[in-house]
C-alpha cells in the first residue's frame, strides 16, 4: 500500500474535507475537485453513528477511482476508527482533538498522523506524542497572527491550520508559517454538490490552488 509523509503535503498544501456526502456525488466532487488541481482529500467519520461503512466505502471507491490522489480520514477520535480507515486504504489520519491512543494506532499502521491541538501546550503535546503534523483548529477563530505567533517558539513543529480557510485568506495562512491548510465548506460547497454544479467545484479549486502560488508558499 501506498504511504504519505510531509514530502506530499509541502507539496500538494491542500486537503480538501469532505463531509456527510454520499457515494455517488462524492465521486462526482473529487472528480472536480481534481480537476481544480486538489490532490489531498479527507473523507470524515460521523461520531454520532457506530457503522463507519460510508465512511470506508467513499475512501475505497476514491483510492479506486483516482489512484493518483492521496485519501485520509478525518474526525477520527478512537484507534478503532483509524483501524477501520487504514482496512479501507486511508493513508492519514485527522482529529479534531489530540489522542494519545489514536496517535499511536495511527503511526503503527504506517499512516501519517494529523491530529489537532489549539494551545502551544496542545500542539507540543501532539508533536511528542508522534503527530507528524498538528492541525490548528479553530484557526479562522485564532487567525494567521496566532499562528505566526505559535511558530516562533515551535518552528520544529509542522501545523496545518483548519477552519475558515478560503481562497481570499489562503496566503495568510502559509506566509504565516503553516505547512498545509485542511477546506472544508468553503472549498467543498455542499449547496453546489447537491445542485450538481461541480465546474463551480473545479473553478474554485483552481482558485484556491492559484491563491497558494500568490502568497507565497513553497
Amino acid at each position: 500500500m501506498t504511504e504519505i509523509c510531509l514530502d506530499e503535503l509541502r507539496q500538494h498544501k491542500i486537503i480538501a474535507i469532505i463531509r456527510g456526502i454520499a457515494p455517488e456525488p462524492c465521486i462526482r466532487l473529487v472528480g472536480a475537485l481534481r480537476e481544480g488541481g486538489i490532490r489531498m482529500a479527507e473523507v470524515t467519520f460521523d461520531q454520532n453513528s457506530k457503522d463507519y461503512g460510508q465512511t470506508t466505502q467513499a475512501i475505497r471507491q476514491l483510492i479506486r477511482t483516482f489512484p493518483d490522489m492521496y485519501f485520509g480520514a478525518g474526525t477520527v477520535m478512537s484507534p478503532e476508527q483509524a483501524e477501520a480507515a487504514r482496512e479501507a486504504g486511508a493513508l492519514f489520519i485527522v482529529s479534531p482533538n489530540t489522542c494519545r491512543a489514536v496517535i499511536r494506532r495511527t503511526k503503527e499502521l504506517g499512516m501519517m498522523s494529523l491530529p489537532g491541538g489549539m494551545t502551544p501546550s496542545e500542539i507540543a503535546a501532539a508533536y511528542e506524542m508522534g503527530a507528524d503534523a498538528v492541525k490548528v483548529f479553530p484557526s479562522d477563530d485564532l487567525g494567521p497572527g496566532y499562528i505566526k505567533a505559535i511558530r516562533a517558539p515551535l518552528s520544529h513543529i509542522p501545523l496545518i491550520a483548519v477552519g475558515g480557510i478560503n481562497e481570499k485568506n489562503i496566503g495568510d495562512y502559509f506566509r504565516a508559517g503553516v505547512t498545509g491548510i485542511g477546506a472544508g465548506g468553503k472549498l467543498v460547497n455542499a449547496q453546489w454538490v447537491r445542485e450538481g454544479a461541480f465546474d463551480k467545484i473545479t473553478a474554485l479549486a483552481a482558485e484556491f490552488i492559484a491563491a497558494c502560488a500568490r502568497g507565497g508558499a513553497e
